[in-house]
């Protein structure tokens, strides 16, 4: 099923208008020089005055840690939530994609991503199930190879043997930049069932404010990998550009689109994406008030989060953070911040890479211990299931 030379990054599909209001540190995830300025700060906070809306969450929220569903993972990057239930995860490292059984325990590896080339912060990383999952079992991974960063699909047929479950790579987007450091890598459907893409710029500072490189993007594209049809700028695949390393990408109660991304020496941040918006990087890091870039909505120093997965749960963005080791909480007012960020799991947990939603109240977080970076601790790396509010 592999496909050839799928438009190096930027060709196109037709224009018919979809209207979706959508959105690291010097070494990426780890450590780098840093500058201590003023604390996390940003917009939005409700006057005194301002009676709260029921759709509003509270100030204070709370994290129970309900049960841990997995240990002994090497080098978790991506997860999705299966619909029976289980996980996938995928190891940056291994090329490898594994089922879990949240009740049991019980690991399950569907085999190796062919391509697959780890190095530094690359490797196999984000993963998405197809819309249409019920009918085709198509998984999308994103991840490195010897050239560039790309997406393919595969089949998962759960029938066959342990290790053969995966068919043939079909890749659907290539020529994404790839370096040691800052490789992007979240992929996730949005609500109109299009695929969203968060690159980095490998360093390039420069392929951040060139709209023809895939580079320092959010990229949106049809499943088959063309440029989705009501792009901002014509038929190219990019939807928001002027980004560092993006890491995190969610969507609230009304479809707005949110990622997360690694500030350099001072700032991580944390955007509201719209259609078209340029977020500044090189030229501007958090919030920095300039004409024509969109500052973040909340911002803080790297050391404090070095910013990974996001997901929506309970009126609030949830944020997991590697350097910085927590779980952030951002409730929100519409498009704007409702009250200050919250910080959970501090230090308990080690390095935190990704969160998904998992229904109601409910979130899937896994650390991330065994990439190079962290310490890890005996069972590491593992799934967490989180009660929220």
């Amino acid at each position: 099923m592999q496909r050839q030379a799928v438009r190096p990054a930027l060709a196109g599909a037709a224009c018919a208008a979809l209207l979706l209001t959508a959105g690291c540190s010097s070494s990426g995830d780890g450590p780098g020089p840093r500058q201590d300025r003023s604390s996390a700060s940003g917009p939005g906070r409700p006057s005194a005055s301002a009676s709260p809306r029921a759709d509003v969450p509270p100030a204070k929220g709370s994290v129970t840690v309900g049960r841990t569903a997995a240990t002994g993972l090497k080098s978790p990057w991506g997860l999705a939530a299966l619909p029976e239930g289980d996980l996938l995860v995928s190891s940056r490292d291994e090329g490898t994609l594994t089922r879990i059984d949240p009740q049991s325990g019980k690991k399950t590896e569907l085999g190796e991503v062919p391509g697959v080339a780890p190095a530094g912060e690359g490797g196999l990383l984000g993963i998405a199930l197809s819309p249409s999952y019920a009918s085709d079992h198509m998984v999308y991974a994103y991840f490195t190879t010897e050239s560039d960063n790309r997406i393919a699909r595969m089949i998962y047929d759960e029938k066959k043997p342990p290790g053969e479950q995966l068919g043939a790579p079909d890749t659907v987007f290539r020529g994404i930049p790839k370096g040691t450091n800052h490789n992007g890598g979240r992929i996730a459907f949005g609500p109109d069932g299009l695929l969203y893409v968060g690159t980095g710029e490998t360093y390039k500072t420069e392929l951040a404010q060139d709209k023809k490189s895939p580079g320092g993007k959010i990229l949106r594209l049809t499943p088959e990998g063309e440029p989705a049809p009501g792009n901002p700028f014509g038929d190219t695949p990019v939807y928001s550009y002027g980004h560092r390393n993006v890491q995190g990408l969610a969507w609230d109660k009304d479809k707005r689109l949110w990622a997360s991304e690694f500030g350099q020496d001072v700032w991580d941040e944390l955007n509201h994406i719209v259609a078209g918006g340029n977020y500044g990087w090189p030229d501007a890091e958090g919030k920095a008030g300039k004409s024509g870039y969109r500052d973040p909505l909340r911002q803080w120093h790297t050391r404090d989060a070095s910013p990974s997965g996001i997901a929506y749960a309970k009126g609030s963005i949830w944020m997991a953070g590697l350097r910085g080791e927590r779980l952030w909480r951002i409730p929100l007012d519409g498009a704007k911040a409702a009250h200050e960020p919250e910080a959970f799991l501090t230090g308990k947990y080690g390095r935190l890479r990704t969160v998904i939603a998992a229904g109601g109240d409910k979130l899937w977080l896994v650390t991330n211990n065994t990439d190079s970076r962290g310490t890890p601790k005996k069972g590491d790396d593992r799934i967490l299931e989180l009660r929220v509010s």
